[in-house]
């Protein structure tokens, strides 16, 4: 996949600068999804959306894009390092390209490659600080998601 759809390329060089961007850290039952701001390079965890064999809970997806109105859309891409195709990158792609046409909102791709491992590294640190065995700390899927869309900002300044 593109960085860009082609069809994103078209609407994104109309748009001006994204301000609001939602990531999505792709799972086989669970999808993390955050929320960013281009401007201050930041983003919150959101929430996680269930994935089911008959595919993503849509009207959560729905309820999501409509409440926070991204300009685009990132997605965690896995690949491996020396070019062979991960288990998950057709689904991730198949994922993508429903995104992509349901929303008609740019689509761009990060490498997700640790992002789950840091996300859970930082919980894991949380938890200790508290002291706490279980911490009110987001889960680790919309954390992964916050951290991908944190690494597109870091990849593409304003």
């Amino acid at each position: 996949m593109p960085e860009c759809t082609q069809a994103a390329v078209a609407s994104a060089s109309a748009r001006p600068r994204m301000i609001t961007l939602l990531g999505f850290d792709y799972g086989t039952r669970r999808i993390g999804v955050a929320v960013g701001n281009r401007y201050t390079q930041s983003a919150n965890p959101l929430e996680v959306v269930a994935n089911r064999a008959s595919g993503p809970d849509w009207q959560a997806l729905d309820a999501l894009v409509k409440d926070w109105q991204p300009e685009g859309l990132v997605i965690g891409w896995v690949s491996y390092a020396d070019g062979r195709e991960h288990p998950l990158a057709r689904a991730i792609q198949r994922f993508a390209d429903q995104l992509g046409q349901r929303y008609g909102l740019p689509l761009y791709r990060v490498n997700e490659y640790a992002s789950s491992a840091e996300a859970s590294a930082r919980l894991e640190a949380a938890r200790q600080h508290t002291g706490r065995k279980r911490s009110k700390t987001p889960a680790l899927d919309p954390l992964a998601a916050s951290l991908l869309l944190e690494q597109w900002f870091a990849e593409h300044p304003l």
